[in-house]
């Protein structure tokens, strides 16, 4: 067999910013059930296996100068892309190793640290089966004892209805020999065709006609990586919890922040149903049937120390929280792939209220009028539902974040690669220990903002950023339709920009970005 074990690896993967595999995440989650988070003030060890074009382990490093971070991947051009990343931004603090997980479990790299986290993110069910034996091998070599693992994958039985059409996608590409990016149009415009001809497979599955239209119109790049794998095989949870038990692992909970509050999405027979079961793994699987999950965000710990009340009260208290919007925008009805809950008024207002003059630890969330009476839970629960809805991150404290200059300097680079491509989507925030999702009209408008003391107009921005998009074959949208002429472009970006300004920029400076 050859070097990529019947992986896609002709063309590189997306460049995503994946935010559950923060380390002040992970550690909340660990709160959350309380279980002893891992001391990230000291200095910490951070592993990510199959880091695909790195911007992730690139944004945590910038955002943890005092961590030291390795990231491995087998593909050569992900390992170089991701390294000339980081040595624009000059991160000492990121390692980069172009290895397979065999090499790594085998210790072939030489000399690795023990690892406080280990995270991969979507690959472990792109493997094969020796490959997910070896990651198993690899996290039972190199996790500390009390280290966290993240492992987020493809999950059952929310991948059923589609486990035929990735096989024929497979098919499709073995028939036909040529590059990935081929395959994958072709075979989606096979699938299109059997759906118009209305094969029972598609007349039984309705719900697989946005598959269908993601395969003719969607990232290529992310649509072979995602179903044109030999070893393909989405799992249930207990077939990944009996997979590493070797390496002695407890699982914890989910980085699906809402997720570790079932009373918000389920009923109370279900409730029910899941607290008369003993056993964990089979709770789990129930679970997954009730929200037909398609993608499981699972955190486990090697040797989990479960904490008492008042310690896990006095950690929750301490995790601080900093809005990521305009107090403005912020809305309280959140969409979640599995239900739409609204935020109680009573309790989020005044949150959002607080966080707009600043970050705020729990425990000073408690002093803020009205919610005195509010339980630590009840905050932990808020903090969960506006993270998961991008309008609140997790923060670490002032001191911990005060040493900004590798996130600016990984900006800037990140946001001269938006004049190239729109590959890259995310901005390193130092004080969230992590990245801000981002347009790259957004990149576009830091790279130039960063250039200057004096903030230009949206007209003066759209006129010389327009050349760039247009360069590239990118048109700006009304109404989700594309925008033909120049003058309609420019005003389309100028509205963006003006957006950006107002509301963007004031975040950025007060997360540290700029």
């Amino acid at each position: 067999m050859n070097w990529t074990d019947g992986y896609a690896s002709d063309i590189p993967y997306t460049a995503g910013y994946y935010g559950e595999q923060r380390p002040i995440l992970l550690n909340f989650v660990c709160m959350l059930q309380g279980f002893e988070p891992v001391d990230l003030a000291q200095g910490f060890t951070y592993c990510e296996l199959g880091f695909g074009r790195g911007l992730t382990a690139n944004v945590l490093a910038a955002a943890y100068p005092k961590g030291q971070f390795y990231a491995a991947d087998f593909n050569p051009g992900h390992v170089s892309g991701a390294r000339a990343l980081a040595n624009s931004a000059r991160l000492d603090n990121l390692h980069l190793l172009e290895a397979s997980f065999e090499e790594l479990a085998a210790g072939g790299e030489g000399a690795l640290p023990q690892f406080d986290f280990i995270t991969l993110h979507g690959i472990y069910t792109w493997v094969n089966a020796d490959n997910q034996a070896h990651i198993a091998a690899f996290i039972k070599r190199y996790l500390k004892p009390g280290g966290v693992v993240y492992v987020s994958y493809n999950a059952m039985p929310g991948w059923t209805d589609a486990l035929p059409m990735q096989r024929l996608l497979w098919q499709y590409a073995q028939a036909h020999p040529g590059g990935s990016e081929a395959q994958i149009r072709g075979a989606g415009k096979l699938m299109a065709q059997m759906a118009e001809l209305k094969a029972g497979y598609f007349l039984a599955h309705p719900e697989l006609q946005a598959r269908v239209q993601d395969l003719r119109e969607g990232n290529s790049h992310y649509l072979v990586h995602e179903y044109m794998h030999k070893h393909w095989q989405p799992v249930y949870h207990a077939d990944v919890v009996e997979r590493l038990a070797g390496a002695k692992l407890d699982y914890v909970g989910s980085a699906d922040l809402p997720l570790n509050y079932l009373p918000m999405f389920l009923d109370e027979a279900r409730l029910a149903l899941l607290a008369g079961t003993a056993d964990p793994v089979l709770r789990e699987t129930m679970k997954d049937c009730f929200f037909n999950t398609r993608f499981r965000k699972d955190v486990f710990v090697r040797g989990a120390r479960k904490m008492s009340l008042p310690r896990q009260m006095e950690v929750l208290g301490a995790m601080r929280l900093s809005l990521t919007v305009e107090r403005s925008a912020a809305n309280l009805t959140i969409k979640l792939p599995y239900g739409e809950v609204r935020g109680k008024a009573e309790v989020y207002e005044p949150v959002l209220d607080a966080l707009a003059d600043g970050p705020r630890s729990l425990s000073e969330l408690r002093a803020v009028p009205g919610l005195a009476g509010l339980a630590p839970s009840g905050f932990a629960e808020a903090a969960s539902l506006l993270s998961a809805s991008g309008q609140v991150a997790l923060s670490l404290p002032a001191a911990a974040a005060a040493d900004t200059a590798p996130a600016r300097r990984l900006n800037r680079a990140i946001a001269h690669l938006a004049r190239y491509s729109a590959d890259h989507g995310a901005l390193c925030a130092p004080l969230l220990g992590g990245g801000l999702p981002c347009s790259q009209v957004d990149l576009l408008a830091y790279d130039a903002l960063a250039r200057t003391d004096q903030v230009p107009t949206a007209e003066a921005l759209a006129r010389s950023l327009w050349p760039i998009l247009a360069s590239q074959g990118r048109c700006m949208q009304r109404n989700g339709q594309n925008l033909a002429t120049e003058a309609d472009n420019l005003e389309e970006l100028r509205l963006a920009l003006q957006r950006v300004i107002e509301t963007r920029l004031p975040v950025w400076r007060g997360l540290g970005l700029m």
